[in-house]
């Protein structure tokens, strides 16, 4: 059932970009003395979670795991250096996470959707987990707007 590893695939490649955005806001935070970096670090040690277990499923079933494209996450980057360097306040970073969070969960929520009746119950639930990971990230994060 390809439906099984393209969700899969989805909630890998997402937690892969939100790792390595999270990140570097973090390293771009390094230096300043920020409220917002513990939580951060709690969000990507949650998505380093996801994105671990669902590269070990994919794997088990002999998938090719697709990263996302070097491209993708050299403009992700630029837009964070950009917008740390312009204002780094706690709200500002907020936002911008809330921002890329959103666009994901609403992705998830998409797959969800449209596989409901495809994919088997373990896959359904690995993925309804994940966007309440998300979801929940996102109320952490509105605490700092």
């Amino acid at each position: 059932m390809k439906e099984n590893y393209e969700l899969l695939e989805h909630i890998y490649q997402d937690s892969e970009m939100a790792c390595y955005t999270i990140s570097q806001v973090l390293n771009d935070l390094k230096e300043k003395d920020n409220k917002i970096k513990r939580i951060l670090e709690d969000i990507l040690k949650e998505y380093e979670s996801f994105q671990e277990k669902s590269l070990k499923k994919l794997e088990s079933h002999d998938q090719e795991v697709k990263e996302k494209g070097k491209f993708s996450k050299m403009m992700a980057g630029m837009g964070i250096d950009k917008e740390v360097k312009n204002d780094n306040s706690d709200a500002s970073i907020a936002d911008m996470l809330i921002q890329g969070i959103s666009m994901g969960s609403i992705d998830t929520e998409k797959k969800i959707k449209s596989y409901d009746k495809d994919v088997d119950k373990e896959q359904l639930s690995f993925a309804k987990d994940f966007l309440k990971f998300q979801e929940k990230a996102i109320d952490q994060l509105k605490k700092y707007l």
